[in-house]
């Protein structure tokens, strides 16, 4: 039988499907060796964590890596391109999660909700009552997106419909968008934003792109929302806006190195709120995400091309590596 090996769980009900037409290993249980050694013998590799390109050579067997998710900052994709590895993802199943995320630390940020809970534990009452006459409600604020895409789109439609805000957005292309949308620079949008939300694939472009230039055009009530990937702002930058108060607040689902380590400046930002990179993890994309994942899975077992495959220009050399029958 093939081998499918899973870098962490995913839906009971989709990794029995693969068990019918598979030998299912996942890391950590007993019996199952290291990423390093079970890469060797897998036909396919359904991705939740960091795989290392140098381990791509010597995994003669492996046809794909199939992207549990959306962000390709998993993969090497090149890397695999050149040794005529698929490589596949998940489009468009944890935007609506993340979208609903993104504005539970909206409202967090903007109402206090995590430090009126913990100071109303401390015995405090009628200062949190008086302080909130300084609140103001999003209704009417102005919401900028960076990045369009299918999550970038959702906290858009939130932002808009949902709570009457103005919403700019940034992207790469230059295709049509909706007309309560306004397409703007990303250093337009700074400066315009009351709530700035970080949406984006982490590139090279977008590497550190919220850095002390970008900041420095943001007012000082805005705030700042990273559901995204934890490089794309540079933390020292954020760390000296929250701590000069030159911005009001932000909020992080994602680190430039994960977990936060115990001795990171940014757990000691009063003004910030913190997320554990769960935005996308809920019961319902989580299931989205193994049901693409598997079903691309199972094209692949059988020799033919996956529906949501992602380096499209190295198809002939994954095609001629699929050549060589499963063993």
């Amino acid at each position: 039988m093939p081998v499918v090996l899973l870098t962490d769980p995913i839906d009971h009900a989709e990794t029995a499907k693969l068990q019918q037409v598979a030998e299912v290993r996942l890391l950590g249980e007993a019996q199952v060796g290291p990423l390093e050694d079970e890469i060797i013998e897998a036909n396919a590799v359904i991705v939740r964590r960091p795989i290392p390109s140098e381990l791509l050579p010597a995994a003669t067997s492996l046809r794909a890596l199939i992207r549990h998710g959306v962000g390709l900052d998993f993969i090497p994709v090149e890397a695999a391109s050149a040794v005529g590895v698929a490589v596949t993802n998940t489009p468009d199943t944890n935007a609506q999660s993340v979208a609903e995320h993104v504005f539970g630390l909206i409202l967090g940020l903007h109402r206090r909700i995590a430090q009126n809970d913990r100071l109303i534990r401390a015995g405090e009452w009628h200062a949190l009552r008086a302080d909130a006459l300084s609140l103001h409600e999003i209704a009417g604020m102005t919401l900028g997106v960076i990045g369009f895409g299918s999550i970038g789109e959702a906290v858009a439609h939130i932002g808009h419909f949902g709570f009457g805000m103005n919403v700019m957005a940034a992207r790469q292309t230059q295709r049509g968008g909706p007309d309560w949308v306004e397409f703007s620079s990303i250093v337009k949008i700074a400066s315009q934003a009351d709530v700035l939300v970080v949406a984006c694939p982490l590139s090279a472009s977008t590497r550190g792109l919220i850095d002390t230039r970008l900041i420095s055009t943001m007012h000082r009530d805005a705030i700042i929302i990273n559901a995204a990937r934890g490089a794309i702002i540079d933390e020292t930058a954020l760390i000296a806006a929250l701590r000069e108060q030159r911005i009001a607040g932000a909020a992080l689902d994602v680190f430039s190195q994960q977990p936060l380590p115990d001795d990171s400046p940014l757990r000691s930002c009063a003004n910030l709120l913190l997320s554990p990179h769960v935005a996308g993890v809920t019961c319902e994309s989580m299931r989205r995400m193994s049901e693409v994942a598997v079903s691309d899975t199972l094209q692949i077992l059988k020799g033919k091309k996956p529906k949501h495959l992602v380096n499209t220009d190295a198809w002939p050399q994954i095609a001629e590596r699929w050549l060589q029958p499963i063993t």
